[in-house]
């Protein structure tokens, strides 16, 4: 046994295993049909015995129970072992005692013998196991000599070894202070460190900042370039529109007069044809400055729509640039406060490594002192007991010479006095083993005490260091899923941007065709005139020749009336031919953009796919490091645990009732080193701040990607709803 693990028992059926360096419970066993009274452990500390109320023993291993051996009839108060492991002695509620080997038989193979008038309430067998210590309620104590068959005391396998007094030195002292001196300097040197890195994370982070800045300028003047050349495009196209009207009014209006002037006496009979084709372009007129108008209007719709949406992409990049000066701020201020944390920590720890040795200076002077005293005591009575025996030895001489007769009788005395003396000086001395043994026990105690406290206040470091992370986790998470609804909504939007740039495109390349039929029709109008003019003209030199007049008249309704009427109608049938035309071209225009766009989208969501699998698989990689770290932790406090629980027991007396086998083989682990232990407090802060380099990496990722993919812009909701429309 090494002393390490403690079982317990209760009337409510749970038998528990504790660890004695940690003071956890490593295992448990639990049945509430039974109240334990008594439990045991084998000598290998595998096998646990345990005796209740249901007449069974029980054999528990790993927290369940192996096998169950009946009482027969009969209530187990307690349960002892051999350190041999060979023999189990059981007590019984009637005051018997029953002796078996192990392993344990399941029929009535044991040995029994009535010792108590009462049940047996403890049970103990020496180191050596040659005696039995049994107690009972009827309040005696019995001594039981253990002997095999053939009347042989048993004899154990190791014989128990002794454990060497150590003893610290000055010059192990003074190696301490220069320690802690080595120590100083380390943490100053890590001040130093950290302010350097601090101070090229804010040069690194300032030209960060100056590089998105330029890159918003940049996209702000190519916003303002595009702006001012949509206003030139639109400046000139009014220009030639306002050219274009004045150009045909003053043509009709000169035709106008030409005819007055040159046909008002000439032309009468014709006057009434003439006001026809007037009203005709009078109404082709009112037609042009209708679509002129509703030409105007659509620009200028067009025009206010892209000032919008431009106008609400400005907004959008300021909202962006605050955000991201948000954020570094916010890191910074998370990065000052993990510093103070830091060095606030490491404070702490070096004033308590100051206080613990300072008291174990003093304890140590106030044993030497009362280790003195004690000295003292005992010379006092050494000399006390001296003059009492020279006393008593006079007086015994002159008794001598006046009674001889009494020579034997006194004789007899005098061995019976000094047999009395040697008890006195036995028992003198188990006092004064007893009271060193309590004293260091109550050392013993406040030691074990502090350490419960240091140990403590670690854990609760340690737990502290811990949940910020996993509050980290859950935010990089957090912020994943809405970087991942950022893209769709990224995505939607381009979407519905492309296929509003598609339409108006159609739109501009509709209303070219249509401006160019327009002046086709106007240029036919146009050649009809003249040569309309020219048989006007020829007719008015044959004004005194009234037949031929006729003739030629007939001859110009005939040429031009029915003429205009077919061409009409032709006109009509072309037109209906190149409006199907257009509109099959139109759809099937629709048809290619709309497969490209789906392709594209289907492309695009495959990389981002692919992107946010491979940002999931960063996050776990981060998170299963994060559970590395956990259990580094967990391993280094469980470690510290032992090392302080070992040098407990270095430092106290070589007197103790059974000292355990590893202390003499492993001296040299009980010393706590605390270089080591500085160097593995500046190993975990190495750790933490390479984890925040990783976090302010993944947030300058994360800015990056919330910026625009493929340089696009984000579409407003008025253009979302007439981009479904059109769809």
């Amino acid at each position: 046994m090494d002393d390490y693990k403690l079982i317990s028992c209760g009337t409510d059926g749970a038998v528990y295993e504790w660890n004695l360096q940690n003071g956890k419970r490593e295992s448990e066993c639990v049945l509430k049909s039974c109240s334990y009274s008594g439990v045991a452990i084998s000598s290998d500390g595998k096998i646990i015995f345990a005796v209740g109320s249901d007449h069974t023993i029980k054999e528990i291993c790993d927290s369940s129970i192996l096998r169950e051996v009946p009482t027969f009839d009969v209530a187990y108060t307690c349960i002892v072992i051999s350190h041999s492991g060979r023999m189990v002695f059981t007590g019984t509620s009637s005051g018997a005692i029953r002796s078996m080997k192990y392993p344990l038989p399941l029929h009535k193979e044991f040995n029994e013998y009535p010792a108590h008038h009462g049940p047996v309430t403890k049970m103990s067998v020496t180191f050596d196991d040659q005696f039995l210590l049994t107690s009972a309620e009827d309040g005696c104590l019995i001594i039981w000599k253990i002997y095999d068959k053939e009347g042989r005391g048993l004899k154990r396998e190791r014989d128990v070894p002794y454990s060497d007094e150590v003893l610290i030195t000055r010059t192990d002292m003074e190696e301490k202070t220069q320690i802690m001196l080595e120590l100083k300097t380390r943490v100053e040197e890590l001040k130093m460190e950290n302010e350097y890195q601090l101070r090229l994370k804010d040069m690194n982070y300032n030209e960060k900042i100056k590089e998105l800045t330029e890159k918003f300028i940049q996209e702000m003047e190519s916003l303002k370039t595009k702006n001012q050349v949509l206003k030139t495009e639109k400046e000139k196209q009014e220009i030639q529109h306002q050219d274009q009207l004045a150009e045909l009014m003053e043509k009709q209006s000169r035709e106008v007069q030409d005819l007055e002037s040159g046909n008002n006496q000439k032309l009468l009979l014709e006057y009434e044809k003439y006001q026809e084709l007037q009203m005709k372009s009078q109404r082709m007129q009112e037609e042009y400055e209708k679509q002129l108008h509703e030409m105007e209007e659509n620009k200028s719709q067009a025009l206010e729509e892209l000032t919008e949406y431009y106008e609400a992409k400005l907004i959008e990049k300021t909202t962006l640039l605050e955000e991201a000066q948000d954020d570094a701020r916010q890191q910074l201020r998370e990065f000052e406060e993990t510093k103070k944390q830091i060095e606030e920590d490491e404070d702490r720890e070096i004033q308590d490594i100051k206080i613990k040795y300072e008291r174990r200076l003093r304890e140590e002077r106030e044993s030497n002192l009362r280790l003195k005293g004690e000295t003292g005591i005992m010379r006092k009575k050494f000399n006390s007991l001296q003059k009492e025996i020279e006393e008593r030895s006079s007086d015994i001489e002159a008794l001598k010479a006046e009674q001889q007769k009494l020579q034997g009788v006194i004789k007899a005395l005098e061995k019976d006095i000094l047999g009395l003396k040697r008890e006195i000086q036995e028992r003198d001395e188990t006092i004064q083993d007893k009271e060193k043994r309590i004293y260091d026990l109550k050392k013993k105690n406040q030691e074990l005490e502090k350490f419960k406290f240091v140990l403590d206040y670690k854990i609760k470091e340690l737990k502290k260091q811990i949940e910020p992370r996993e509050n980290d986790i859950k935010a990089m998470k957090e912020q994943i899923q809405e970087m991942e609804g950022e893209l769709e909504c990224f995505h939607k939007q381009n979407t519905q941007l492309e296929l509003n740039i598609a339409e108006l495109r159609l739109k501009l390349r509709a209303t070219d065709r249509e401006m160019h039929k327009e002046m086709q029709k106007e240029r036919d109008m146009e050649a009809l005139i003249k040569r309309f003019k020219t048989d006007l003209h020829n007719c008015v030199g044959l004004i005194q020749e009234p037949k031929k007049l006729k003739e030629s008249i007939r001859d110009i309704y005939e040429k031009y009336v029915q003429k205009a009427d077919m061409v009409e109608i032709v006109g009509v049938d072309t037109d209906l031919h190149q409006e199907y035309t257009r509109q099959r071209e139109h759809l099937e225009h629709n048809l290619a953009t709309l497969k490209k766009k789906v392709i594209k989208e289907s492309e695009i969501h495959r990389a981002d796919y692919v992107r946010i699998m491979q940002e999931n698989v960063s996050l776990i990689k981060e998170i299963n490091e994060l559970r590395r770290e956990l259990k580094v932790t967990r391993t280094q406090v469980h470690e510290l645990q032992s090392t302080l629980g070992l040098l407990n027991k270095r430092k106290l007396p070589g007197q103790s009732a059974a000292p355990s086998p590893d202390r003499h083989h492993s001296p040299g682990i009980l010393r706590l080193n605390p270089e080591e232990e500085m160097e593995r407090i500046i190993e975990m802060q190495r750790i933490e701040i390479t984890f925040l380099r990783d976090q302010v990496q993944g947030q300058e990722k994360s800015l990056v990607l919330r910026s625009i993919p493929d340089g696009k812009l984000p579409v407003l909701e008025t253009d979302r709803r007439s981009g479904v429309q059109s769809q």
